[in-house]
């Protein structure tokens, strides 16, 4: 196995106008995301926070971001690292793009992440952070077309 990079596609009843958003903004990401998100914009530069937390520690698993590419309502990109001590960039993130594709019935939304390689990690802990996000991303694609059909017909 490569361990290049993880593809998730995925037709969504919305606009592409309301699935950038979904991928976008904070106080959508944390519905099908993370449990919390900040982000100071959706625009190239901009810098925030991912956070899964638990009931003892709602800080528990902080992973900052950084936005890469911004070009409503086509594509979203950001990186983002596992060390929460240092600033998300190239060499130490990974990128995930969102690219997004009207159809006649809502969006085609393509996800993919990289950099898995580029990390420089040891074969071993390459192969479980691929299959963690591999899972997660399973998981996580599902819940973000889920979110974005509910906000639609929330409208």
């Amino acid at each position: 196995m490569e361990y290049a990079s993880i593809e998730r596609e995925v037709h969504i009843q919305a606009s592409p106008e309301v699935v950038f958003e979904v991928v976008s903004r904070p106080e959508h990401l944390r519905e099908w995301w993370p449990d919390e998100t900040t982000l100071e914009s959706s625009a190239p530069g901009a810098t925030g926070e991912l956070i899964w937390g638990d009931e003892a520690d709602p800080r528990a698993n902080v992973q900052l971001m950084t936005v890469v590419e911004s070009d409503p309502p086509r594509r979203f990109a950001f990186c983002w690292t596992h060390a929460a001590d240092e600033e998300a960039g190239p060499g130490n993130s990974l990128l995930v793009t969102f690219d997004l594709v009207p159809s006649a019935t809502g969006t085609s939304l393509r996800m993919t992440e990289s950099g898995f390689r580029e990390r420089g990690w040891e074969a071993a802990v390459l192969e479980e952070a691929y299959r963690d996000h591999v899972s997660g991303w399973d998981f996580f694609v599902p819940r973000l077309a889920a979110y974005a059909e509910r906000l639609v017909a929330a409208r």
